[in-house]
């Protein structure tokens, strides 16, 4: 045996289920199945968190391309719908309303982005709302969709269309563990009442269940919950508290009937102290109020929830308590934390689906062998802090440039201190509209303008170098860019009819 092969990790456990867990699961199976055993560890008594049903189109990347999953198949099993963005009421001003669609804005020309034109027609009154020139924020209110033509000519706004899901997150655990057994996950049901740890360094050598059996592993996944079973209660790694700059500490959910059509997008809805989901499925609406307990009782929070319903409520208000931020560390000797025992960032971007998968697929690019070389996880570890940053930043982008004074919740987030670099990057956008993005920051240019125009920070000037394309062709250039896309979109489908000629589901647990 080679000494590579003596190095191999041969037994990774994954302590917990749900869809961070089952994620985890396929993932880890699907590479190295043929050289290591994956088993989950988890416990019907353990109910799971399930509330998040909202996507970013970074999940048809890992579905289609790192697991393999026939898009059409996953889409009837979970009860999904089309995501093509978020409607924001109610943000910046009582009555506002803005779309931030996924996908671009327009088109580049040279070394500007598009919106730069815009601004320079919008600010002499010559030009229409920035939705009209993405193809996302079109399609959405009028119910359309198709996906991307791959038959189109380049250049065509169809040949390319990002969008992503809303869908039963219970629905696609129980998806996720199917295709895991097949590809040979081993599935322990019990609670873990032990964890026993390596006297010489703190590593994670095994688990006892309350049955008494003992697994053991060389690397663990810690797909726990908010609790974080390993990383924080056995190894004691502590915890970045953000909830002063996103003040958010609970949510009340419940699902109601839903309504027909059925809309491709998110709705979120600023409250008295925080914001209300909207999230359409096949069989059911998903609904939540998040806000801080501070300002709000729950019974406040629930009552307010039942009354901003579309149909009869399916269940009863269900309360999460939870504290803004994240893992000081996500890799922490032989434990690799995911999903809620990595952190939590409010779902109000959609970003919680993402942040798991794309810890998998970090980890599994810095995967270690049975020495840990503590490189990799320092790698690990910075990568994971930068995203979460840059995801928190954007988050609370949404709450600060706001205008609203008519509740104590909006005028602390109004008036509150926020990161330099977001404070930099507003102040930048509110000069004449750049906006720089950070490495790999996972939101990129056309969300960080959307929002933020969403949000009323509105550009006193735009790039000089607009400035240098006449006049009659600047019109010609940012009106036929709205043309184009309004003719796309007016050809298109309606997304209910999509779904019932491909996607449609079949029962209410297909």
């Amino acid at each position: 045996m080679s000494e590579t092969d003596k190095q191999r990790i041969r037994r990774v456990v994954v302590v917990g289920g749900g869809s961070a867990g089952w994620m985890a699961a396929a993932a880890l199976a699907t590479y190295l199945g043929r050289q290591a055993t994956v088993r989950v560890v988890e416990s019907e008594e353990i109910g799971i968190v399930g509330v998040g049903e909202a996507s970013v189109p970074h999940i048809r990347q890992f579905n289609g391309q790192m697991l393999g999953i026939d898009e059409a198949e996953f889409v009837k099993r979970t009860q999904g719908t089309v995501k093509l963005g978020i409607q924001f009421n109610d943000w910046s001003r009582i009555g506002d309303a803005y779309i931030h669609g996924f996908g671009v804005i327009g088109r580049s020309l040279g070394p500007l982005p598009f919106h730069q034109f815009w601004l320079k027609l919008q600010q002499s009154g010559r030009a229409a709302p920035l939705g009209e020139y993405s193809l996302q924020t079109l399609m959405a209110p009028q119910g359309r969709f198709m996906p991307g033509d791959s038959d189109a000519p380049p250049g065509s706004p169809l040949a390319d269309i990002a969008y992503a899901y809303h869908f039963d997150a219970a629905l696609y655990a129980r998806f996720l563990r199917e295709l895991s057994e097949r590809r040979g996950v081993q599935r322990i049901e019990g609670k873990v009442v032990s964890v026993s740890q390596r006297a010489a360094d703190g590593f994670v050598e095994s688990l006892t269940l309350v049955s008494g059996e003992v697994i053991e592993a060389e690397l663990f996944i810690d797909c726990s919950g908010f609790r974080g079973l390993l990383i924080e209660e056995t190894l004691k790694t502590g915890y970045l508290d953000w909830s002063h700059w996103l003040p958010c500490d609970r949510a009340v959910a419940l699902p109601c009937e839903g309504v027909q059509p059925i809309t491709p997008y998110t709705r979120s809805t600023a409250r008295s102290a925080g914001w209300q989901w909207r999230i359409p499925l096949q069989h059911r609406t998903g609904n939540g109020y998040v806000y801080a307990s501070r300002y709000l009782s729950d019974d406040e929070a629930a009552a307010t929830l039942l009354a901003n319903l579309d149909g009869q409520p399916l269940a009863e208000p269900r309360l999460l308590r939870f504290t803004t931020g994240m893992r000081k560390q996500g890799w922490n000797r032989n434990v690799v934390a995911l999903g809620l025992a990595s952190g939590f960032l409010e779902p109000l971007e959609s970003t919680s689906i993402y942040l798991v998968q794309s810890g998998i697929s970090r980890l599994l690019s810095l995967f270690p062998g049975r020495d840990f070389n503590p490189l990799l996880a320092e790698r690990f570890n910075r990568d994971t802090a930068f995203e979460y940053e840059r995801v928190r930043d954007f988050l609370i982008l949404h709450y600060h440039a706001t205008e609203r004074d008519d509740s104590p919740f909006w005028n602390y987030c109004r008036t509150m201190s926020i990161p330099e670099g977001l404070r930099e990057a507003m102040e930048l956008f509110r000069a004449d509209g750049r906006y720089f993005r950070q490495g790999e920051d996972f939101f990129a240019l056309p969300s960080w303008v959307q929002v933020m125009l969403g949000q009323r920070i509105l550009p006193r000037g735009y790039h000089p170098i607009v400035d240098d394309m006449p006049e009659d062709r600047l019109i010609e250039f940012v009106e036929g860019t709205r043309k184009t896309l309004a003719n796309a979109v007016s050809a298109m489908p309606l997304h209910q009819q999509w779904l019932q000629q491909h996607w449609q589901a079949q029962g209410p647990s297909a």
